[in-house]
């Protein structure tokens, strides 16, 4: 039986891409963060538990990163698309550059860096916005907190939420990032053969089918598919 789409509903998923023109740099690039660091030292539960200290740091620099950052065109562009569509974000990115645009639904998957939680008990998470977490900070059950973020390793946030969003929308549009982290971007193949499917990117590693990519930077090419959205035409 043929799957009935929400024509009002986008899907939005991005990944570091979108946030690189806003001054954040990406992990994988040529001059990204991994260059800098080993993702063993800083993003592993076994990292974790080898040097806290180290690991606090690393967070505490990227969440004074995103401090600093603005959001860009392409996120000034999708919150737009709210005029008009339910549009949900599902972003792989930890800033919160979505919600400073105006975006109201973005959902977390890879978590969020302005938001700490226990590293007994993940339930218990807090909003601390650009403060740095330091050694001896602890939850209200005096585990020490940690950053809310996805390490290698660990599971992500509200997978079979996002995958439900995504199978009854009747636009997808992927912007900013290679499709090469999973299990997040095999959350893409749950699109329906007949919803238009676009993707910005400067690379990807393989294209889903049915997805029309364009390479281009975001901010340029973005705002470019949102106004033929709200004009209720294709973009490709």
């Amino acid at each position: 039986m043929a799957r009935i789409l929400n024509k009002k509903k986008i899907v939005i998923f991005t990944g570091a891409g979108i946030s690189a023109e806003s001054g954040i740099k990406t992990f994988r690039d040529t001059n990204g963060l991994w260059n800098e660091y080993s993702v063993e030292d800083v993003a592993t539960p076994q990292a974790w538990r080898k040097n806290p200290e180290l690991v606090l740091e690393f967070y505490n620099e990227r969440r004074q990163d995103i401090r600093h950052a603005r959001p860009n065109a392409a996120h000034d562009a999708i919150a737009r698309l709210e005029k008009e569509y339910e549009v949900i974000v599902v972003t792989q990115n930890i800033d919160n550059l979505h919600e400073r645009a105006g975006s109201s639904n973005v959902i977390h998957v890879h978590g969020e860096i302005t938001k700490a939680r226990s590293t007994l008990d993940e339930s218990l998470v807090y909003d601390i916005g650009y403060n740095s977490i330091s050694p001896g900070d602890t939850c209200e059950s005096k585990s020490q907190l940690r950053p809310h973020i996805v390490w290698f390793g660990e599971g992500i946030f509200h997978f079979d939420t996002a995958r439900a969003s995504i199978k009854d929308a009747a636009r997808i549009l992927v912007v900013g990032t290679s499709l090469s982290v999973f299990p997040a971007a095999g959350l893409l193949k749950k699109a329906s053969f007949h919803a238009e499917k676009v993707i910005v990117s400067l690379d990807i590693d393989k294209k889903p089918y049915g997805y029309k990519f364009i390479r281009a930077n975001a901010s340029k090419m973005v705002p470019w598919v949102v106004e033929k959205w709200l004009n209720g035409e294709r973009a490709v």
